[in-house]
């Protein structure tokens, strides 16, 4: 009761919202959005081994040894998954107060296009369009991505690339003007008999080369350009490491500070200490049940 009137105070509920509404509201986010009860460890569960079918039941659709005799009861499976996952996209819409900020977050997108597929494949049925609802049904395998609502340390390794992005940046850009220098003096040693034709076409053996990919579609052939190659190759060993250390290092910055399951009910941020009792987002009570 008194966490309901803190907010209507702080304007975070409508005034007409009763505490018996925040109460099934709070009992479905517990459930849906959190993993710290027993009913919200279940879900979790159930949603994971349903994410894990549907995308096997894509892969096996995709076999031309397989869709040709079991093209109906894929089909009846992939509906059931399409309803399950609908209903449970619209529980998560239910489970918030600002259903807009679920909507279009990262997860509330590959929620919805997880399920759309399958649906517009009823307003298009048929014919030549059957070829372009098959292309769009691929986007089904989407739901794999609804695997990061259990990564635990997401925020933390999404942290860690933020946190990198200026140094990464700087990084890639130096191997890009290792890659044009190079190019440029590969074109020119090499010239267009040995195969290149342009100093775009050095550039590409030139990354080719660095990432140690190795296609072997164009070599050089002469001695100098050999040369360069060997050089390429060892800049190539020394530097791969180079995003690897420097993520490692935002990382080990971070610690290993413990971070709650817990959900914000208004904007659904997550990564919250074991002692919040306020998001750090939005400022919304963490605990409005209480």
């Amino acid at each position: 009761m008194l966490a309901a009137e803190r907010h209507r105070k702080r304007g975070l509920f409508k005034s007409e919202d009763r505490p018996a509404e925040l109460g099934w509201r709070f009992r479905l986010h517990e459930i849906i959005f959190e993993a710290d009860t027993p009913a919200g460890k279940l879900f979790d569960v159930a949603l994971l081994l349903a994410i894990i079918a549907s995308v096997a039941v894509v892969m096996l659709e995709s076999l031309p040894n397989v869709r040709p005799q079991f093209a109906s009861l894929l089909l009846q499976i992939e509906w059931v998954f399409t309803l399950l996952f609908t209903v449970e996209y619209a529980a998560r819409i239910a489970a918030v107060r600002y259903p807009s900020r679920y909507i279009f977050s990262f997860f509330g997108l590959i929620d919805l296009m997880a399920i759309i597929p399958t649906w517009i494949s009823l307003v298009l049925p048929g014919g030549q369009a059957l070829i372009a609802i098959r292309v769009v049904r691929l986007i089904r395998v989407f739901r794999v991505l609804k695997l990061g609502h259990y990564l635990m340390g997401a925020e933390a390794l999404t942290d860690a690339l933020r946190e990198s992005r200026p140094r990464i940046v700087v990084f890639m850009a130096a191997v890009a003007s290792i890659a044009v220098v190079m190019g440029a003096l590969i074109y020119l040693v090499e010239g267009e008999e040995n195969g290149f034709t342009s100093i775009p076409r050095g550039v590409y053996w030139a990354i080719v080369t660095i990432t140690t990919v190795g296609y072997g579609d164009i070599s050089p052939q002469t001695t100098v350009g050999q040369f360069a190659a060997v050089i390429l190759m060892l800049i190539g060993y020394g530097i791969i490491a180079v995003p690897t250390g420097i993520f490692s290092a935002a990382i080990a910055r971070r610690g290993t500070d413990p971070i709650s399951t817990q959900a914000c009910l208004e904007c659904s941020r997550e990564g919250h200490d074991p002692d919040a009792e306020f998001c750090k987002h939005c400022g919304a009570d963490l605990h409005p049940g209480d």
